[in-house]
C-alpha cells in the first residue's frame, strides 16, 4: 500500500528498512564579486534590472524518499528559499489543471483562442500553441514586465546555470516550434496566460488544487515582480515568475517540494484523489522533438546525458543553485537537493541509486 504522509507528520524510517544502503554552493546574498544580484550579473546593468525581492538563502539541504518514507534528511528543510527554475515544473502543473477543468481545450490550441490580451495578435506569435510555450519553443517575441524576449537569446543553460557568452546577442526569430530556446520572458508570458485562464492569481490556485491536498506547510510564497500586476474582471491580480531569474519566485521549503514531487511520482495522485490527470503527468515527461532532454518543463534523463548516474527513465524539476527536485520511477525514489555544487550533482544523484539494494 502506497505511503501518503499526513499534514504535519511525516514518518521517517531507517535506510535499511527502505531498501537502501546506509550510507559549492553560492553566496548567502546571491550577490557576485562585483555587488550585482547572481540572475542579471551577464545583462546590461539598468535602473529596474531586479524587479522582485530576493531574499539570502538558507544553507545547502535536502531529503530523500523511498516509498514515500523520509529515508535520509539533512540541513534545514522547514525553511523557504528561493527555488529559481524549479517554478517552471509547478506552472507545468497549473497547466494540467487549467487541463483537467476544461480552461485549455487542448495544447495544440492556439493561446490566443483563450488569451485576449493582445499579447498574441502580432504575426510571429499568433501560431503559438500552450504546447510551445510549454516546451520553450514558442519564440515568442514581445517585452513583458520590463524585459524583451532577446535578453534570454542564445541563453545555454548548458554552460552556465544562468546565462552564456552569447546570451542576449540579437538573432532572427524563426517561426514557432522551430526552435528550443531556455527563455524566461517566454514562460513569464505563459504564466500570465494561465493566469487568463484561471481568472485567479496562480499562488491561490496552486494552493487550494495542489499544496493544500497533499498536505503542504502555509509558509511557502510565490512572490511577483513590483510591476508584474494586471486587473481581471475587476481586480488587481499579480503575474508570478517561473523562476527568480530577476528575484521574486516561488519561495518554498524542501519538505514540501518533497511533497510536490511525490505527487507528481505517484501519477498525480494523492491518497486516493486524482489531483493531476495521470495523462498529464505522463505528458510532462514525453520528450520535446526539438529537445530530447525536455517534456513540458520538466528536465528528462533522455539518453541518461542530464544525469549519467541515475537511470534514463528519471526526470526532474532544476533550478540554478543546484535546486532540484529528482524522480527516479525505477527505484521508488524523489530526491530534493538544494544548494549543493553543480558539478557533484549527478555524482550525488548516483549514489543515492547505487544505495538500493
Amino acid at each position: 500500500m502506497d505511503y501518503y504522509p499526513p499534514r504535519d507528520a511525516w514518518q521517517a524510517k531507517r535506510p535499511d528498512e527502505l531498501g537502501l544502503a546506509p550510507g559549492g554552493a553560492w553566496r548567502r546574498d546571491f550577490l557576485t564579486d562585483a555587488g550585482r544580484y547572481i540572475g542579471v550579473a551577464d545583462e546590461p546593468p539598468g535602473p529596474d534590472d531586479v524587479p522582485g525581492p530576493v531574499r539570502p538563502r538558507g544553507g545547502p539541504n535536502g531529503l530523500i524518499l523511498r516509498g514515500g518514507f523520509i529515508a535520509a534528511e539533512w540541513g534545514d528543510t522547514r525553511r523557504p528559499d528561493m527555488t529559481f527554475s524549479v517554478a517552471k515544473s509547478y506552472l507545468a502543473a497549473l497547466a494540467g489543471r487549467a487541463v483537467a477543468r476544461g480552461l485549455i481545450r487542448s495544447l495544440d490550441d492556439p493561446v490566443r483562442d483563450a488569451v485576449r490580451d493582445g499579447g498574441f495578435d502580432a504575426p510571429q506569435n499568433r501560431a503559438i500553441t500552450w504546447r510551445h510555450l510549454l516546451q520553450q519553443t514558442s519564440e515568442w517575441q514581445g517585452t513583458l514586465w520590463g524585459k524583451p524576449d532577446s535578453i534570454d537569446h542564445n541563453r545555454d543553460v548548458g554552460k552556465s546555470e544562468l546565462g552564456a557568452a552569447d546570451k542576449g546577442r540579437p538573432r532572427p526569430l524563426r517561426p514557432p516550434g522551430t526552435l528550443w530556446e531556455y527563455n524566461d520572458v517566454r514562460v513569464n508570458r505563459l504564466s500570465l496566460a494561465l493566469l487568463h485562464v484561471f481568472r485567479a492569481p496562480l499562488p491561490d490556485v496552486l494552493h487550494r488544487e495542489v499544496m493544500d491536498p497533499i498536505g503542504a506547510s502555509p509558509d511557502w510564497e510565490w512572490q511577483p515582480y513590483r510591476n508584474a500586476w494586471v486587473v481581471l474582471d475587476g481586480r488587481l491580480m499579480p503575474s508570478v515568475p517561473g523562476g527568480s531569474h530577476w528575484g521574486g519566485g516561488l519561495w518554498m521549503s524542501s519538505r514540501d517540494h518533497a511533497r510536490f514531487g511525490l505527487l507528481v511520482h505517484r501519477g498525480g495522485a494523492w491518497d486516493g484523489r486524482a489531483l493531476l490527470p495521470a495523462s498529464w503527468v505522463a505528458e510532462m515527461r514525453r520528450p520535446c522533438g526539438l529537445n530530447p532532454e525536455y517534456g513540458l518543463l520538466w528536465w528528462l534523463n533522455t539518453g541518461r546525458a542530464q544525469l549519467p548516474g541515475a537511470p534514463a527513465s528519471c526526470y526532474a524539476a532544476r533550478g540554478a543553485g543546484s535546486n532540484v527536485i529528482v524522480i527516479d520511477p525505477e527505484h521508488d525514489l524523489v530526491v530534493v537537493a538544494r544548494w549543493i555544487d553543480k558539478a557533484h550533482v549527478d555524482g550525488f544523484v548516483g549514489r543515492v541509486v547505487e544505495s538500493v539494494v
